[in-house]
């Protein structure tokens, strides 16, 4: 499973480690991923993805999952969180 945020597309990043003589070590720095399940009150059920604890925040302040979803573009969504936009946007539609 890739390290990488279904909202934000957030991944891994790299750089040193330096210590005090300055000697330089590659490392990664991991995003903080958790598994999350949000409410969606178009769809009316819980919609569980895996995403960094910024865009946790970043989805309550865009006030729920669906207003942050129809805001963001499709290229930086995963998978999971382009269908239910998709399907938040047909329900929508269709009441």
């Amino acid at each position: 499973m890739a390290r990488r945020c279904e909202l934000t597309c957030k991944g891994v990043m790299t750089g040193n480690n330096v210590s005090h003589a300055k000697n330089r070590t590659r490392r990664r720095f991991l995003p903080n991923l958790q598994q999350a399940s949000m409410m969606s009150e178009t769809l009316g059920k819980t919609i569980s993805l895996r995403v960094s604890a910024s865009a946790i925040r970043t989805v309550e302040k865009n006030g729920g999952i669906d207003a942050f979803l129809l805001k963001a573009k499709d290229d930086n969504l995963g998978r999971d969180a382009r269908a239910a936009k998709k399907a938040i946007k047909a329900a929508q539609a269709s009441a």
